[in-house]
């Protein structure tokens, strides 16, 4: 069970539909993604794609339908979707152009069943397990138009620690990062979709001038929760390790 160091009460109503955003190309995943989208690469010993997990987790939380916005080989995605038993319903929308991460999400956002109520949004890359539930009720604690899930990363080499007089005292291997990133799982009120554009990435526009504003908020995953973005072969690797030794994330 994870750890949840911030309490928050859980959203009323409850959050029960959701984004996932699959259509990348996955260029440094290759020689996996050569026949496949990065969703549906599978971390080794898991027996499921990341999207897979990704939908399992969703329903879990308490989704009941997911909107899966394809691009780069959206057929083996809709096929594999199309044939799995799923515990949600699950729609497809394809780009036929790119239209960068916001329009993507801006897209996928107009196939909702319920475009008047909240809704999630999960980059097609990310193996995690929090409580979304807790994450909606801190985004609706704060009036938020927007929140952000934020991730601690570990830094991929080795730090040296000195002191005041230059003499090495330690070396710590992939220490976490003293930095909060965006960890590619958001919460949205309804008014957020019509923020975003119809091209380009949302991370420039909307959520800059959402953050002037104040509107948009952060939400740190939870100490001893799973987190980690499949970006690299490397990162697959990594993932397989660390989540063979935490079987309750599988």
């Amino acid at each position: 069970m994870d750890r949840e160091t911030h309490p928050h009460p859980l959203c009323d109503p409850p959050v029960t539909q959701a984004v996932i955003l699959a259509g990348g190309q996955g260029t440094r995943l290759r020689p996996f993604t050569d026949d496949r989208p990065k969703p549906m690469v599978e971390i080794p010993g898991t027996g499921t794609p990341i999207i897979g997990h990704q939908l399992a987790w969703l329903a879990s939380e308490g989704v009941t339908d997911a909107v899966v916005a394809c691009g780069h080989l959206a057929g083996v995605l809709e096929e594999w979707l199309e044939s799995a038993d799923l515990p949600l319903t699950v729609t497809t929308v394809v780009e036929h152009e790119p239209l960068g991460r916001g329009g993507g999400l801006k897209y996928a956002a107009a196939s909702l069943p319920r475009p008047d109520d909240t809704w999630y949004a999960a980059n097609g890359d990310v193996w995690t397990h929090f409580s979304l539930r807790r994450m909606a009720g801190f985004h609706q604690e704060r009036g938020a138009t927007a929140t952000l899930a934020l991730a601690r990363p570990h830094i991929p080499w080795g730090a040296v620690e000195t002191n005041e007089f230059g003499q090495v005292l330690d070396f710590i291997e992939s220490p976490p990062s003293p930095y909060l990133v965006n960890a590619g799982v958001y919460v949205f009120s309804p008014e957020f979709t019509e923020l975003l554009p119809d091209h380009g990435d949302h991370e420039r526009t909307t959520f800059p001038h959402l953050a002037r504003e104040r509107r948009l908020a952060g939400y740190p995953i939870p100490q001893g929760s799973y987190w980690r973005a499949i970006d690299t072969v490397k990162d697959l690797t990594e993932a397989a390790r660390e989540i063979a030794h935490r079987p309750h994330h599988r």
